[in-house]
């Protein structure tokens, strides 16, 4: 057994040894570099405030009649207020 193993790694060995050093694709090829096309955000509305300004919100119920009845309907309002 300790033959045939020694037969096979040096084999190894020489296969390894023996095969020609590959030089890396980079090194090769020199392929020019083509940009892909610049990808383009979907516009969006941002707000941005002034550090001075804040968002003030006042939020009420209000009665409305309608056909099924006096309903209470929540309403909300928002403005941007100086701090």
């Amino acid at each position: 057994m300790a033959i045939k193993s020694l037969v096979l790694t040096t084999g190894l060995i020489l296969l390894l040894g023996a095969a020609p050093v590959a030089p890396s694709l980079a090194q090769t090829v020199q392929r020019p570099r083509h940009h892909a096309p610049p990808h383009y955000a979907r516009p969006y509305i941002e707000i941005r405030p002034q550090h001075l300004l804040y968002r003030r919100c006042v939020d009420w119920l209000e009665l409305q009649h309608r056909p099924s009845g006096t309903v209470l309907y929540p309403q909300y309002s928002c403005r941007w207020v100086r701090g």
